[in-house]
């Protein structure tokens, strides 16, 4: 793996006003992502994670520190990853492949070369037979399918995942997990990813970023050690449940809950 960051957060501030109080999300957060880099982020409900991800795609300006892309800084971050929100937020009255095609058409591209490089990758994301849906129809799993097909086709290097599968259930959770890490490893993508859930975050990940209650700042960086590809890893690995256990244990001083009900 290459040691040039393609993204590099610089100790990075950001403080919002709400309701007439001054609130500090972040508080001098960095972190270097790599080439092909798998990076999931956990942290309590609150702690700016979500926040951090809007700083990156240029939805909202730090206070202090800066955001560089390939060792330089840039005057405008919009369109520089591919980003995918905790909802879908496939538009209802499109088809799923022209939901999937909105990056490309965005960005000014023939909408018929989109369209034939979406079809060609259906079958890479289960969406095969699916084109011609409409959202309403899709069960959660596949609409999560088609929002992350739509992400990838934007044809970002870098890509902004925020608890993409936070409200499937757990069977179908589990099946996305192996077949992201499958998508992934074909494209080798760099990507940061959201999550409440400890299991899926060590599960997927190089490495997991532990933050803390708010202000949110980085209070653990686990290197994860379990060989890839993963799929074949039984949850119930032994490596897989210390490094669980580490990560809980942060968690529990971070937020000064033990009963840690935020992190599942």
């Amino acid at each position: 793996m290459a040691e040039t960051p393609c993204l590099d957060v610089r100790g990075v501030s950001k403080t919002f006003r709400d309701g007439g109080q001054t609130v500090t999300a972040l508080d001098n957060v960095s972190l270097a992502a790599r080439p092909g880099e798998f990076i999931t982020i956990i942290g309590p409900s609150g702690s700016g994670k979500s926040t951090l991800f809007n700083l990156i795609t240029g939805l909202a300006e730090p206070d202090t520190g800066e955001i560089v892309f390939d060792c330089g800084p840039v005057r405008k971050r919009a369109g520089r990853v591919g980003y995918m929100p905790q909802r879908d937020l496939l538009l209802p009255w499109r088809t799923v492949l022209d939901n999937v095609i909105l990056g490309p058409e965005l960005d000014g591209r023939p909408r018929r070369e989109a369209r034939r490089r979406a079809r060609e990758m259906m079958p890479l994301f289960g969406l095969a037979g699916f084109e011609d849906a409409f959202p309403d129809t899709l069960s959660g799993g596949m609409r999560q399918r088609a929002a992350l097909l739509r992400t990838f086709l934007t044809d970002r290097d870098v890509l902004l995942l925020d608890e993409p599968f936070g409200a499937l259930d757990a069977l179908t959770r589990r099946e996305l997990q192996r077949w992201l890490l499958d998508v992934w490893q074909r494209f080798q993508k760099t990507i940061l990813f959201i999550t409440h859930d400890v299991e899926e975050a060590v599960f997927l990940a190089d490495r997991v970023l532990v933050f803390s209650a708010r202000p949110g700042r980085i209070v653990k960086e686990l290197h994860v050690t379990l060989p890839r590809p993963r799929q074949s890893i039984s949850l119930l690995s032994t490596d897989l449940r210390e490094m669980e256990a580490k990560l809980l244990d942060t968690l529990r001083a971070a937020n000064g809950d033990p009963a840690l009900p935020d992190a599942r």
